[in-house]
């Protein structure tokens, strides 16, 4: 008798398929949906409370330089972003994985204009390819948490 979650090698209905299917696509996109939800909302919310880092310290000079509110108020305002991106991908996950992608080339750029930080911007190429990966993976699996 077969497992209730066992589909097989056939393939998959047309339609959504439901995310509790015990497939590795299936899989792969709650892991990279829930962590995109979770990363961006995370980072954001400190760059009003500094726990994790002193995220004022990675902004490029040739970038504060331009500002006229000053680097920590912009940092603030990445913040709000962040948290923004993070809902809309849990609102949509296929067109925020692509805002949270775009949001990340725009922070690779920066790390790159600093000078420094070469391997966080390695590390955020990482996490844009991911971002990339669940867009696509999107394509298949989006739940539609809120009906939008």
């Amino acid at each position: 008798m077969a497992h209730a979650l066992d589909i097989g090698p056939a393939a998959p209905p047309a339609g959504r398929i439901a995310l509790s299917a015990a497939r590795p696509a299936a899989q792969a996109f709650l892991i990279l949906y829930v962590g995109f939800i979770a990363l961006p909302v995370i980072a954001g919310l400190d760059k009003f409370f500094g726990v994790l880092a002193n995220w004022d310290m990675y902004l490029a000079p040739q970038v504060a330089d331009r500002l006229p509110r000053g680097g920590h108020t912009f940092m603030r305002v990445v913040g709000v972003v962040e948290i923004v991106a993070g809902l809309v991908v849990l609102a949509r996950p296929r067109v925020g994985a692509y805002v949270v992608a775009a949001w990340l080339a725009g922070i690779i750029v920066n790390l790159l204009l600093t000078g420094m930080f070469y391997d966080i911007a390695l590390r955020d190429l990482g996490l844009l390819l991911g971002a990339l990966a669940l867009a696509r993976l999107g394509r298949e699996f989006d739940p539609r948490p809120l009906g939008v």
